[in-house]
């Protein structure tokens, strides 16, 4: 068949067209990061595919794939790689390998099911909530690879329901009696459903990583509670995670580990809200990343920002740095972006910017705790908005117990009582962190910022933000916190309140929406503290604020910012 000249020039113009929009969108990422970022390297393939319908593969939800999927990766991986083809259809399969140069390509329509058949998926050396540990192997899985991608349009359901455990107290009444009815065992409290008795039995000696055990063989005694995370790449380079749609996961959804050059784009994370662990993405000690254009709802933290806990995470001694997160909407989940708990290795060299939180538990979340050590450094935040933020907008807790936010709140957890120890290598650290335009217009406390007595919240600075919550700010043990352009609109007095705090300056505070008192300073260590108001008046100032008996009031200024 003859080509027509002029068809043919169109193509050629319509494909150079797409790949300058592409080439300026990529540069876009680039602008205005205040960090040396390099380019994220993009993965491409060979020019070549094969599909799963070629490998014997049937798509009627009830025949197990997972040969025709094997078949078909190392078909293609034999002639140097390529694009593997998931057309639409209900594809059942255990687990997939991926492969060197191997674009796994879920078409729009393709829903791929993993088996809920806990035999499938053998017990391995892996890593989980940042400590060295076996787990079952997880539904999709790459180590050591170089140049993979998950593409397209499809679906990817990891069968969470047959793996995971549920809290009573996460449940409607009628979605309570379902479960209880689909089988399983109940904790004797009856609060807690277990898909087994083993799970239970071994939830009661420990938390999600049995530490107390080393062989296999000790682990295969509670296969039942070794959840994997769904999508597991350990130590890979040049990954790309594109357009699909990662829902239902057992434990975490997407778990990149030491990566290289990863690029996260145009993803639906999904997890129901009452889901153990169900975090949407958790980049763990990676190198090089970019996370654009990705939705999250999830039941857990959404993008998770780790590297690593306490002693496995310092040996590893791998930080996440050098990451881009854009334009990204979170729905429910504990934190919209979240650093920590397991920093132990560090994170430095972030960039967030242009994301919407909607209903989260907390917006922006900082958290660790004593044991980790490890230094989150040089962090820089800007153009969020966030609205119907359950606890806190922005919350740093270094005192953080493994419970979301709200929950301890409904525990009524009091950090502050833990006296002084002694800095070590398990002392972490927050320091360098810019947050900046920032709306958020319905949360329970608008800026929470907790440091330890022993190793202060340093440098933070929080400018040109409006926030509408019931609480305004609370700083403790913190040095060297600056504030300017930030309006804050409360319902509950005090609208700010200081505790062993020092250096700290707030220009063009605007409290003029807050009734009652604006500001308590209490804590001997309060010192260097200076604070300029915008009210409408100031011939109440003096009566609106407190200073402790405590603090030397001689080291704090405070004036209404028309003087």
């Amino acid at each position: 068949m003859k080509l027509n000249p002029k068809l043919f020039n169109s193509l050629i113009l319509g494909l150079a067209v797409f790949s300058n929009l592409h080439s300026e969108q990529d540069n876009k990422l680039y602008e205005g990061i205040e960090f040396d970022m390099p380019r994220v390297v993009v993965p491409t393939f060979p020019d070549r595919s094969v599909s799963i319908l070629d490998y014997g593969a049937i798509a009627d939800g009830l025949t197990l794939n997972t040969q025709a999927f094997a078949r078909a990766i190392e078909a293609i991986s034999e002639k140097g790689g390529g694009r593997v083809i998931i057309p639409r259809g209900i594809w059942l399969t255990g687990p997939i390998a991926l492969a060197d140069n191997i674009d796994l390509h879920a078409e729009s329509g393709a829903l791929v099911i993993f088996s809920p058949n806990k035999d499938l998926y053998p017990i391995i050396e892996t890593s989980f909530e940042g400590l060295d540990t076996m787990r079952c192997t997880s539904p999709i899985h790459g180590k050591g690879l170089t140049n993979i991608a998950i593409t397209g349009d499809g679906v990817f359901d990891g069968s969470g329901e047959a793996w995971r455990k549920v809290k009573k107290e996460k449940m409607t009444n009628n979605q309570w009696k379902e479960l209880l009815a689909s089988g399983g065992v109940l904790d004797p409290k009856g609060t807690t459903w277990y898909p087994s008795e083993q799970y239970m039995l071994a939830a009661q000696k420990s938390g999600n990583v049995p530490t107390y055990m080393s062989t296999l063989a000790e682990f295969k005694t509670v296969r039942d509670m070794l959840r994997p995370v769904m999508v597991s790449l350990i130590d890979c380079k040049n990954v790309l995670l594109d357009g699909p749609t990662f829902q239902n996961s057992p434990a975490w959804n997407i778990h990149p580990l030491m990566c290289e050059n990863l690029t996260v784009r145009n993803l639906n994370v999904r997890n129901p809200w009452y889901s153990q662990n169900g975090d949407g993405i958790d980049i763990e000690s990676c190198k090089n990343t970019v996370v654009t254009n990705c939705r999250f709802d999830v039941g857990d933290d959404a993008i998770c920002i780790k590297s690593g806990r306490d002693e496995d995470g310092r040996r590893r001694g791998i930080p996440t740095e050098n990451l881009i997160v854009t334009n990204c909407t979170v729905y429910h989940a504990h934190g919209g972006v979240t650093v920590g708990s397991e920093m132990s290795g560090g994170v430095k060299n972030m960039h967030v910017s242009d994301c919407n939180f909607i209903g989260t538990d907390v917006g922006i979340r900082f958290k660790s705790t004593r044991g980790r050590g490890g230094i989150v450094e040089d962090i820089y935040i800007s153009n969020i908005r966030m609205t119907n933020i359950q606890t806190r907008a922005i919350s740093f807790n270094l005192y953080y117990g493994g419970k979301s936010v709200s929950e301890m709140l409904t525990a009524k957890s009091k950090g502050t009582q833990i006296p002084l120890v002694p800095v070590s290598k398990e002392t972490p650290q927050f320091k360098s962190i810019s947050i900046r335009d920032v709306t958020c217009t319905g949360a329970q406390q608008a800026i929470y910022l907790q440091g330890l007595p022993e190793m202060n919240l340093e440098n933070v600075h929080l400018s040109n933000m409006l926030m509408k919550a019931d609480k305004g700010l609370l700083v403790m043990d913190a040095d060297g916190i600056f504030l300017s352009d930030v309006t804050l609109i409360t319902r509950e007095s005090p609208s700010i309140q200081l505790y062993n705090t020092r250096n700290i300056e707030m220009k063009a505070l605007d409290l003029t929406e807050c009734e009652g008192e604006l500001l308590v300073i209490n804590g001997d260590k309060s010192e260097d503290i200076d604070i300029e108001f915008e009210l409408s008046s100031k011939t109440s100032l003096k009566e609106r604020y407190t200073i402790g008996e405590e603090v030397d009031a001689t080291r704090i200024r405070i004036k209404w910012g028309r003087e």
